[in-house]
């Protein structure tokens, strides 16, 4: 019982093959990264889940030798994606497993060691953007109400156009700075189903593009309710599908842009430096030009946009709130295709918390059954 119990909470993924090289066990890391439950993986052979031919050699010179097999740095592909890898192979002794496959992602690593950065670096963005916003929205209220009693004090029209002009450019300055400071509460949590959000962003998008993009929905049906504020985690998913139709209205007629927008469920994923367990993972995937490749980098940053008329806050807007959420949102792009993912935790980890959150709970029961 122990033994079941370190090994499905391992980082590192663990597949027991037998002598005909077919799954007969696999750890929750390894139903992660293969992206296949171990119920659905088991008795398949392994090259149906992932590729690598040299891993295969390795794997029956294993069993022929009788000898452990390490190799770093090697790719394999899961469903057609490229995944760098350490993996080591042992024989075993026993009557129903006759390897054991041991892999550690190396993109996993890197990747984490990437969040870490990018999120101290967003969140010093965030500091410097909120207190020069303080500092621009100050001396504009002094402006503006100069600008008002001026008016008042001018009889003629012409003169008055000027001051009107003042006003006018003072309110839309605020506006502007108002989106730069964010909320400025915190989110209020409530348990709710993401793909009511994602439907009511989806009816919002057909509303502005009077049902000229294709949107294809592609839902996970099992993600349980998780805590988040309603309102906020619409207008995150909002501004991201809404960037994805932008780009497209650049370069191509909206009636051959293309949405799509999956939920899934990850296990045993990182978010910044917390493991979590479980989590809501949602792809919004568009078929636009792709991303600038000098602007990859920067694109959660306030006032980057790759658009002439664009403001530049809508991405970062997304991940401060998303960030509320405990979460994160990652972006891959490449010509002709664009895909931005969310993370959201099916539970918020309390700072102080003497007792068991609700939402905690709530998913106990459900992911015990995993």
């Amino acid at each position: 019982m122990i033994n079941a119990f370190v090994l499905e909470n391992l980082n590192t993924a663990i597949i027991a093959l037998d002598k005909e090289l077919r799954v007969s066990y696999m750890n929750q890391a390894a139903e992660a990264l293969l992206d296949i439950s171990e119920k659905s993986g088991k008795q398949l052979p392994l090259p149906h889940i992932l590729e690598h031919g040299s891993m295969l050699k390795d794997l029956q010179r294993a069993l022929e030798q009788n000898q452990q097999f390490t190799r770093r740095e090697s790719e394999i592909v899961i469903h057609d994606n490229p995944v760098v890898v350490d993996y080591t192979i042992t024989p075993l002794e026993n009557h129903h497993t006759f390897l054991l496959l041991e892999i550690h992602p190396r993109d996993r690593l890197q990747r984490i060691t990437r969040e870490e950065s990018l999120i101290a670096k967003q969140e010093t963005s965030r500091i410097l953007a909120r207190g020069l916003a303080h500092e621009i929205k100050n001396p504009l209220g002094g402006i503006r109400g100069a600008a008002q009693l001026l008016d008042k004090q001018l009889n003629d029209e012409e003169l008055s156009e000027f001051t009107q002009i003042i006003i006018e450019e003072a309110d839309r300055l605020r506006d502007l700075v108002d989106q730069m400071l964010g909320p400025i509460k915190p989110p209020s949590m409530n348990s709710l189903n993401i793909h009511e959000v994602l439907e009511r962003v989806i009816q919002l998008i057909h509303a502005e593009t009077g049902g000229q993009l294709t949107i294809i929905k592609d839902y996970d049906p099992s993600i349980p309710d998780l805590p988040a504020d309603r309102e906020r985690l619409i207008q995150a998913i909002l501004n991201l599908v809404r960037n994805a139709m932008q780009a497209i209205e650049q370069h191509m007629p909206l009636s051959d842009g293309q949405i799509t927008i999956l939920s899934r469920i990850s296990r045993q994923f990182t978010i910044g430096n917390q493991r979590r367990r479980l989590v809501c993972h949602l792809s919004v995937i568009d078929n636009g030009p792709g991303i600038p490749e000098h602007l990859k980098e920067n694109i959660f940053y306030p006032m980057i946009s790759g658009r002439a008329e664009g403001t530049g806050l809508g991405l970062p807007m997304a991940q401060y709130i998303i960030s509320q959420h405990q979460g994160l949102i990652e972006c891959d792009s490449k010509p002709g295709q664009t895909c931005f993912h969310v993370y959201l935790p099916l539970m918020i980890e309390e700072p102080s918390a003497n007792k068991e959150p609700s939402a905690h709970k709530e998913l106990k029961g459900w992911a015990a059954t995993l």
